[in-house]
């Protein structure tokens, strides 16, 4: 999200995150500065994929972000570097049809919550959903979040998908009138049938 009014209308909601886009080849590149606005108890994530650790920190204290979402191939090693600065740390897989679990073992005890996205062109916002029936060989004890290309028209789908480690959900793409810019009403419809 990149609008004052926009931002400050989906804060009204409540959403347990906000998330700024980072990744200078993104549609949804955050290249402004944020709103002199109360964020309330939202916290704000800035959305990365492979940036140099410098400019990630650099960023990091000028948009003074609470989380870091990786969408790259991060390493371990990397993603702890910014554990220990008390950041927390979303770690983000690609999944597609052939996916494997284990290779987000690594991480486990590093990172705060994995994000499984549809596996695309794009590091993520590609639209699209994947079959989350892939997720039931998803052992491990780091919670995650679902994402991916998710909309009103998965509510039903979302209320009878159930997984021990599911503890979100990340909308993007599926709410947004134009890259960046969310959909307020729609949004509001979902976070009310999603909490009741």
């Amino acid at each position: 999200m990149r609008e004052p009014e926009n931002i400050s209308d989906l804060l009204k909601l409540q959403p347990d995150y906000i998330g700024f886009i980072f990744y200078p080849k993104s549609k949804r590149y955050m290249n402004t500065k944020l709103p002199d606005i109360d964020f309330g108890k939202t916290l704000k994530a800035g959305v990365f994929v492979d940036e140099d650790s410098d400019k990630v920190l650099e960023i990091a204290q000028k948009y003074q972000l609470d989380v870091l979402q990786l969408h790259g191939n991060e390493s371990p090693e990397y993603c702890q570097n910014f554990s220990e600065k008390s950041y927390q740390i979303i770690k983000v897989f690609s999944v597609g049809t052939d996916f494997n679990f284990k290779q987000c073992s690594v991480y486990e005890g590093i990172v705060d919550y994995f994000l499984f996205d549809t596996k695309g062109k794009l590091p993520g916002g590609n639209g699209q959903v994947f079959n989350w029936n892939i997720l039931s060989a998803y052992d491990l004890k780091t919670p995650f979040l679902l994402s991916g290309g998710i909309g009103l028209q998965h509510l039903s789908a979302i209320k009878n998908f159930a997984h021990p480690q599911l503890i979100g959900i990340d909308v993007n793409s599926g709410f947004e009138i134009r890259p960046g810019y969310k959909n307020i009403n729609e949004l509001k419809t979902f976070f009310n049938e999603i909490r009741s």
